[in-house]
Parts: C-alpha cells; sequence; structure tokens
C-alpha cells in the first residue's frame, strides 16, 4: 500500500448503494465477530460466506486500493483483515460502522 494513493473510491456513484446492500446482506448473514486493529478492522465471518466475501473484496480492491483486503480461513472461520494508513483506518471503520455480529 503506497501511502501516497488517495482515500478515495473509485466506484461510480450509481454502484455505491448496491455494492452497500451486498455488504450488508453478507453481514445480517453470516458475520461472527468485527474487532477494530491498530491498522484496520478484523471481521470473521461463518465458512458459508466465503464465496461472496472473496468476490467482494476482490471488487473492493480495485476501487478501493487504498486498503489492504485479506481474505483467510482461520479456525473454522473465513477472516477479513483490512489494512490502511491512518486516515484509511477511519474510513474503513465508517464503512463497516453499521456492521454487529450475528
Amino acid at each position: 500500500m503506497a501511502k501516497t494513493t488517495p482515500v478515495a473510491c473509485t466506484l461510480p456513484l450509481a454502484g455505491l448503494a448496491a455494492r452497500a446492500e451486498r455488504w450488508h446482506r453478507l453481514m445480517a448473514r453470516a458475520m461472527t465477530e468485527r474487532a477494530e486493529t491498530a491498522d484496520g478492522l478484523r471481521i470473521r465471518f461463518r465458512l458459508e460466506a466465503e464465496e461472496e466475501l472473496r468476490a467482494l473484496v476482490a471488487v473492493e480492491t480495485e476501487c478501493c486500493q487504498w486498503a489492504i483486503w485479506t481474505v483467510e480461513r482461520d479456525a473454522g472461520t473465513i477472516v477479513l483483515d483490512l489494512r490502511s494508513t491512518v486516515v484509511g483506518v477511519a474510513t474503513l471503520a465508517g464503512m463497516f460502522a453499521s456492521a454487529s455480529a450475528s
């Protein structure tokens, strides 16, 4: 992650609401834990969400290159680690502010 990468999404406005809805549905259906880290967020999902999570991360990686999006399996869950610079961390927290474990 380059320190000079601006914290901005390149997704067209028409796609923002649809993308946000996909995240909301995924989190409501399969998120088990959300924790802030020193440089971002860690969100755990049930394994059943892996395909959709990886699909979302693939498109987020394209439009939000100011963050590092990592997906790994761990202890029977699928873990999304989101990392960025100080400004990016605040942006990530805002993007996933409504996330609560089910």
